[in-house]
């Protein structure tokens, strides 16, 4: 059984190294794209309804029953 392996591990050894190099790769872009987004300080989004209850978009084709502001109220809208 374990030569099976040795001969699998040998047949395939390009693949394999390819396969934990993705993995590898993959998990530290992850752990990186975590510990940024954790130390960057962000005010939340907030949320509250227009006026009428709806608020139309630029292209006057979406309808969004929310708008969203910066900072209250009386910013801009986003």
């Amino acid at each position: 059984m374990l030569t099976k392996l040795k001969e699998f591990v040998k047949t395939y050894q390009a693949d394999i190294i390819l396969v934990i190099g993705v993995i590898l790769i993959s998990l530290l872009s992850f752990a990186m794209g975590y510990i940024v987004a954790k130390t960057q300080e962000k005010e939340p989004i907030k949320f509250e309804n227009h006026e009428s209850g709806y608020y139309w978009g630029r292209d006057l084709r979406t309808l969004s029953g929310m708008e969203t502001f910066r900072e209250g109220p009386s910013s801009n809208h986003i």
